[in-house]
């Protein structure tokens, strides 16, 4: 049931996915009918959000239930006494899940309109309100007070201040507009702040602008599972690589009870900042933060007793997590997807050096966990095919807990090497709307099925090193 249109790839990035999505492999297992309903049903999925808001809890701070509570009570008030449950994971014990209603198809639109750019219109979809920045144009003459419609300029296309704009735009939902149309695009310099008070969304997802804030973090279901399949023990020392903006890193920290070390490294010193901020909000000690290329994080000289950041000398890490910069093809909802098959392409060699660092950093025994949250063969499998011939010191181990689907066929791998492997694909479940009527008459159970399938697209493998030279 498709409520918006599918997701629109540059030309060559089209032909390139199509190619991925059909090739031999695939072809031969499911047939080629088949293998196309299953593509086409993947671009539907990536231009809606997930079926469910996932939030960790920060175990390190208090229990799942009280945090369960107090979200209830939070979501109650939001939605005005609408009964919306909260469920606890079964297998993810700090995941808390909310399912998002939606999308509602009744919503009347107002004749002012409020144009927001295409990343501020996702985080709407995603239970954002509208904040200031984000707004690109508004009717002639919005007043602080009006109930206005929000539509988002998926294409990019839209002037800022304009007064009407004919172009492509997708409907969000309605709100209160906070301010007048002169104060939005005042010349007295960048307003920041709430710009439009969503009251109907077409998905509704609690906002969690300052819920809670030391209790939960925000976090696609996959990226939480990453962290529990590293499994950190207290007292080891763990790198993440690319660690920004430090939801993994944090998660790492607690799972570790805040004893030990977890070393975040990435290479822009805004996205550290923002690291360092999220640990101490979280009140997590263990963790410290580096403004640093991955790629050069090995040191080939002695180094300073007493230095503590990269690069490292070898086999310095019990485990190592490479959540590695990645095309970004499974993150959802995405309507347009803009980056040139130029673009795409140029992460599979920046993996592999990140990669080639990560296997001569970890002790032997080690475990190395390599991640991305995206949908191509080139960098998922076929990297983990490279790994496994390059690296004949690395074999890859079953994860637990695992609720993703197996690895896609295409990289050469056998099937008990793509069993070990974890894609989650949202095409996996049917494209479907959520509403109360539904929710009531749903097992707990099928619900959670429901959450491990219709998430972002992801992948993940999990190597072990071995002992012997």
């Amino acid at each position: 049931m498709s409520f918006f249109p599918k997701i629109v790839f540059q030309y060559e990035v089209e032909e390139y996915l199509t190619k991925v999505f059909r090739n031999n492999e695939l072809i031969t297992a499911l047939g080629t009918q088949e293998a196309e309903k299953k593509y086409q049903s993947l671009l539907s999925h990536l231009s809606h959000p997930p079926a469910f808001t996932t939030v960790r809890v920060n175990t390190h701070l208090a229990s799942v239930k009280h945090v369960k509570k107090l979200l209830f009570e939070e979501i109650q008030k939001q939605f005005k006494g609408l009964c919306v449950p909260v469920l606890e994971h079964p297998k993810l014990q700090d995941v808390l899940l909310i399912p998002v209603i939606g999308p509602r198809r009744d919503l009347k639109k107002h004749a002012s309109e409020v144009i927001v750019g295409a990343q501020c219109g996702y985080a709407v979809l995603r239970g954002a309100h509208v904040y200031v920045p984000g707004i690109v144009s508004t009717s002639r003459f919005v007043k602080a007070g009006d109930l206005v419609s929000v539509y988002s300029d998926i294409e990019g296309k839209c002037k800022r201040g304009a007064k009407e704009f004919d172009g492509v735009k997708v409907f969000l939902g309605n709100g209160i507009s906070e301010l007048s149309r002169s104060e939005i695009f005042s010349s007295n310099g960048q307003l920041k702040g709430l710009g439009v008070r969503m009251i109907e969304p077409v998905y509704l997802s609690p906002s969690f602008d300052n819920v809670l804030p030391s209790h939960l973090f925000l976090q696609n279901l996959p990226s939480v599972v990453v962290s529990h399949i590293l499994n950190p023990q207290p007292g080891e020392k763990i790198l993440d690589m690319c660690a920004a903006p430090g939801g993994k890193t944090t998660h790492l920290a607690a799972l570790m009870h805040d004893q030990g070390e977890v070393i975040a490294m990435d290479k822009i010193a805004n996205k550290i900042k923002k690291i360092k901020q999220n640990a101490e909000l979280l009140q997590l000690n263990c963790i410290k933060a580096f403004c640093y290329d991955g790629t050069k994080a090995l040191s080939v000289e002695k180094r300073e007793d007493k230095q503590e950041g990269p690069p490292f000398l070898p086999e310095s890490f019990d485990r190592i997590l490479l959540d590695a910069p990645c095309s970004g093809m499974g993150q959802r909802p995405n309507m347009v997807y803009s980056s040139t098959l130029k673009e795409v392409t140029s992460y599979q060699p920046l993996q592999r050096k990140l990669f080639t660092v990560a296997v001569k950093l970890l002790k032997p025994g080690g475990v190395l966990v390599y991640s991305t949250c995206t949908i191509t063969l080139s960098e998922n499998e076929e990297q983990v095919a490279w790994a496994l011939k390059t690296f004949p010191c690395l074999q890859l181990h079953p994860q637990e807990p695992h609720i993703g689907g197996e690895g896609m066929k295409g990289a050469g791998l056998s099937l008990d090497q793509l069993k070990l492997l974890q894609r989650f694909d949202p095409s996996a479940v049917t494209l479907q709307g959520m509403d109360i009527n539904y929710l009531q008459g749903s097992r707990e159970d099928d619900l959670i099925s429901l959450a491990n399938k219709d998430c972002i697209g992801f992948f993940i493998a999990k190597f072990i090193k071995s002992n012997s030279k």
